[in-house]
């Protein structure tokens, strides 16, 4: 018997990379039981909206060996630009985020459940930290891959992902995970601990999860070259070396800093969630959502470079007398030691992420339903930066102490401890958000289905830095405190209306008022015409909005140093130093969307489903491409030199890139899936082909580069399921991506294509008792070089820069 549209649109909304999901379509339709779908607040009978959706199955997710959010996201062909995670690590405090499309980690929204996440890091932060999550609470993973600020309000201009909790489960269940590379290396192991029982007329759920995440040392892997920096241990002065005699000679100057960098951060996840759901009547439930986590995360770099500007009359003249022209010693000169002697910089976060959501729901006599419901996060966090420099100190001890600065040996930590020279930094942040939220639904007598509600939510953040760095005396970039908050008042209304007995239109409002710019309003409008029990289009119009964060708003002047190229050659390191700038007076992005695609089941046991999609942003609030901008400046364009405060000359001491609303991004492309399954197969294959991305008049579709990341124009997943009999069964899965161009210092590259092959398989030795372990990068692909790339020479946010990942998993049920 052919299957229904209806069979087809939960074919269509279930993911590329099934496992072990469930194909029953059928038993879908015989439902009476309503549910919501991501990317509408309609409870409907069925799956089915114009939206496409992308939904993981936690099975999946041990199955492929998956033991973060972000590992999980980040492999999504829908997800493309620059995240953070374990393997980012320089500048990303240890959190890890989402970027679908590739248009910001802040223009993807979270959601848990359905209801927001606080945004979590460390202080003041415009993302969702994925650690925060922990894998062993979810159920699945649904990704909304159009805008949906209609429906959701801000921040989900390029999608949403939603990650639904295990609700109404009975027993109990064990789960051991260990994970090691291929070079012995990284060796990581969690465990987790679940329990549901019947409470009264309720079900709680209660769990516990554990991570331990080893970590890897960059040089530890053949494909990273030695690095090669200008601040060397036996310090430079005016860009000489010590001679060991008194006095200083040019000399080439070159210091390994990936002997002591990680290529993968270490940290460790303490989690607990519980979850009662209950009904109180025969029409009234309560349901809800504790969740906890702690995490502790460590990142290492190279020992500080500091770059300190002597006062040359405080000098000895034995020193000095060497850069004198025409007799005239400079009056300063430039001194520059990687402090080796100090050790390498130790970052360090504690992080402690609290979210509860309590909900009332219920059904009238007439069918329809409403809820009302209170949603509190919050986040707090601790920072430390260990082996730290103080330049002031450090300056006045040069002054006392020249003959051992200068010397070009290398000095007793407990030197530099009495001179207070060496010092910790402390740093502290965090985020509050509160939501109140009331929701009423329905079906028509002409079955329209329809959502009103109203929300009220307040933001607010802060981050406070170390004294030291706020007053710009460390050798680190001086940062100044964040401190602001907002509120936020919505309305929305949603209608899902049958024009046809096979057109069905649907449509959404809503409008959000904010305390710091003003008011918006957002709308959506789609379609779905099943042609045929098999054949089905969709469509889907809408405009979208975010607004500008705490940090955006209120962060102070804080400096960042980029990965940058110095086109006049002034400045040899890759690492320039960048004064970034917020603005209180931001105004919200704005955008439009549009989606078009067909679902089409080809024939028994094969469907496909193709979608166009298209995202255009104004008012983006951006900074300018730093890079683009000195490139210009150097090229005679005097606007390119004022826009990024630069001199013509290439004096780029005052180098900065403000916030501004004058930004545009445009991106296009074509998601396609094809997925068949029969008795012992399952096979998905999802592809997204980039058509376009355009920043700033500025195309990076096929290009990548060490501060946008990756474009590449295709990305796909194959994932193939082989049942071999009811206790085997196995999984491949290949990622491929497409090869991309860059140019880095006037040199143009190409990078290889890419595949990367997993295989695992799960054995269930009895009803209570099972075995999954597999092989991650089998074959031990080594990253594409990156000229210009942000660490090892590569980008690791693109690249597998692990190596081959052996997993094991024990699943205990009772």
């Amino acid at each position: 018997m052919k299957k229904s549209i209806l069979s087809l649109a939960v074919v269509s909304a279930i993911p590329m990379l099934l496992s072990t999901q469930v194909f029953a379509a059928d038993e879908a339709a015989q439902s009476i039981e309503k549910i919501q779908v991501t990317g509408s607040r309609i409870n409907r009978t069925d799956m089915e909206t114009a939206s496409p959706v992308t939904v993981i199955s936690d099975d999946f997710i041990v199955q492929s060996g998956y033991t973060s959010v972000e590992d999980i996201l980040s492999n999504q062909p829908s997800a493309a630009g620059m995240n953070i995670g374990g393997t980012t690590n320089n500048g990303s405090g240890g959190s890890a985020t989402v970027n679908l499309r590739g248009m910001g980690s802040q223009r993807t929204l979270v959601l848990l459940n359905g209801r927001r996440m606080v945004s979590s890091g460390t202080g003041a932060d415009s993302s969702v930290d994925l650690n925060t999550i922990p894998v062993a609470m979810i159920k699945s993973i649904e990704i909304l891959k159009d805008g949906a600020s209609a429906v959701y309000g801000s921040d989900a201009i390029a999608g949403v992902v939603n990650i639904i909790t295990k609700k109404d489960y009975e027993g109990s269940e064990v789960n051991l995970e260990a994970s090691q590379t291929g070079h012995g290396d990284g060796s990581s192991y969690g465990f987790s601990a679940l329990h549901g029982m019947q409470l009264g007329d309720g079900n709680l759920v209660v769990g516990a999860q554990y991570t331990d995440r080893g970590d890897i040392i960059q040089s530890d892997r053949d494909f990273v070259e030695p690095g090669c920096s200008s601040f060397v241990p036996s310090g430079t002065l005016g860009g000489q070396l010590p001679d060991g005699n008194g006095g200083f000679v040019d000399g080439e100057k070159c210091y390994d800093y990936t002997t002591s960098s990680y290529a993968l951060t270490p940290n460790k996840l303490y989690s607990v969630f519980s979850s009662f759901n209950t009904e109180l009547d025969s029409d009234t439930y309560f349901n809800v959502d504790l969740m906890y986590t702690r995490r502790d995360s460590d990142q290492q770099l190279a020992p500080q470079p500091a770059d300190i500007d002597l006062d040359s009359s405080k000098l000895d003249s034995s020193y000095t007398a060497g850069f004198a022209e025409d007799g005239v010693v400079p009056s300063e000169l430039n001194y520059r030691r990687r402090m080796v002697d100090a050790g390498p910089r130790m970052y360090a976060q504690k992080t402690d992420t609290y979210r509860a959501s309590i909900a009332l729901e219920g059904t009238l006599d007439n069918g329809s339903g409403w809820d009302v419901s209170a949603t509190y996060g919050r986040n707090d966090s601790k920072d430390s930066v260990g082996n730290s420099i103080h330049a002031g100190n450090m300056e006045q001890s040069i002054y006392a102490n020249q003959a051992t600065w200068f010397s070009g040996d290398v000095l007793d930590r407990s030197f530099l401890e009495s001179s207070d020279t060496i010092y910790t930094e402390q740093n502290e942040g965090g985020n509050e958000q509160f939501i109140l939220a009331a929701g009423y639904n329905g079906l028509t007598d002409n079955d329209i289905g329809y959502a009103v509600g109203i929300e009220n939510r307040y933001e607010s953040g802060y981050y406070t830095p170390d004294l030291i760095t706020q007053l710009g005396q460390s050798t680190a970039a001086q940062q100044d405190p964040t401190e602001g908050n907002y509120s936020v008042q919505s309305a929305y209304f949603e209608a899902s209306m049958p024009v046809l007995e096979s057109v069905t239109l649907e449509g959404a409002v809503r409008y959000d008022d904010y305390s710091t710019f003003g008011g918006a309003t957002t709308w959506k409008l789609g379609a779905t015409w099943r042609v045929t029990d098999e054949f089905m289009v969709r469509s889907v119009l809408a405009t979208g909005f975010r607004a500008p964060n705490v940090s955006e708003l209120y962060g102070g002047n804080s400096g960042s140093f980029d990965y940058l190229a110095d086109p006049w050659g002034n400045e040899l390191d890759d690492q320039i130093k960048v004064n970034y700038t917020s603005d209180p007076d931001l105004q919200a992005e704005e955008s439009d969307s549009f989606t078009f695609g067909v679902v089409w089941e080809v024939m028994d046991n094969l469907s496909t489903t193709v979608d166009y999609w298209q995202f255009d942003i104004s008012n983006a609030i951006s900074r300018l491409n730093v890079q683009n901008e000195m490139n210009n400046c150097f090229a005679g364009n005097a606007n390119s030199c004022a826009a990024v405060n630069i001199t013509s000359d290439g004096d780029l001491s005052n180098l900065s890139s403000a916030l501004t609303n004058v930004g545009t991004q445009e991106t296009s492309g074509i998601d396609w899936n094809i997925a068949y399954t029969a008795d012992s197969f399952r096979v998905n294959l999802d592809t997204t082909f980039l058509l376009d991305f355009t920043e700033d008049d500025i195309e990076y579709e096929g290009t990548i580069d060490g501060n946008i990341g990756g474009y590449s124009e295709i990305k796909s997943n194959l994932s193939v399921n082989y049942t071999i009999n009811d206790d085997i069964s196995l999984l491949y899965n290949a990622r491929y991506l497409k090869g991309m161009s860059g140019e880095y210092y006037g040199d143009t590259f190409k990078t290889d294509d890419v595949i990367y092959h997993d295989i695992s398989m799960n054995y269930q030795i009895n009803d209570d008792l099972s075995l999954t372990g597999g092989v991650n990068n089998i074959f031990d692909k080594e990253p594409e070089p990156v000229l210009g790339g942000n660490d090892m020479g590569t980008v690791p946010a693109v690249y597998d820069v692990i190596g081959t990942r052996f997993f094991a998993n024990m699943s205990i049920k009772f």
